[in-house]
């Protein structure tokens, strides 16, 4: 149910989409859609909940890898930037409104964040007891890392800013910027 209610909301819209249209769609009655869902309000979270479980999956995959710390970190980076991208464009009326009721996106993704954030602290830990960075303050160095990423999102999805992990001068600039900041 969920699925079809994500390609109902992502064609028709979340406004022009009824429990009666999502019931219809899915095969079942609107009484078996209320015994899972009170309100469409809900499904559109499960929707946004089951988009957000891919997201997790393509990241733990970055963080599970056996690379080191610091191409982990800039993979990371541009898996989540691609990932995301795609999750929007797919869901085509939902970029609409990621970009028009971005408060409710950020209420949603509360738990992603604080997933995300988790992860790039294990990264950074691992960096750290490797030697491959000098931090002083993981946990505050990988919510910074995390709002630098997420502020990389718009551009990215609006397409003012294409950045590919497969070109070298992309790669480079992301590091650059996350390892050296804009000292020589």
């Amino acid at each position: 149910m969920i699925d079809v209610a994500r390609q109902l909301f992502a064609r028709k819209g979340v406004e022009n989409t009824t429990m009666n249209d999502i019931a219809e769609a899915s095969g079942r009655g609107r009484r078996t859609l209320y015994t899972y869902f009170r309100s469409k309000q809900d499904i559109y979270k499960a929707v946004i909940e089951s988009e957000l479980n891919v997201l997790y999956g393509k990241l733990e995959e970055v963080v599970t890898r056996d690379i080191p710390a610091d191409d982990k970190l800039i993979l990371l980076a541009f898996t989540r930037l691609h990932a995301i991208k795609e999750v929007v464009t797919r869901n085509g009326t939902l970029r609409a409104i990621f970009f028009r009721d971005i408060w409710e996106v950020e209420n949603v993704r509360k738990g992603f964040d604080k997933k995300e954030i988790h992860y790039l602290e294990s990264i950074l830990q691992d960096g750290h007891d490797k030697g491959v960075f000098r931090i002083g303050n993981i946990r505050k160095t990988a919510e910074i890392v995390h709002y630098a990423f997420k502020g990389l999102e718009v551009p990215v999805i609006r397409g003012v800013l294409g950045l590919d992990y497969n070109k070298k001068e992309d790669r480079d600039i992301i590091s650059n910027l996350i390892f050296r900041g804009l000292y020589a």
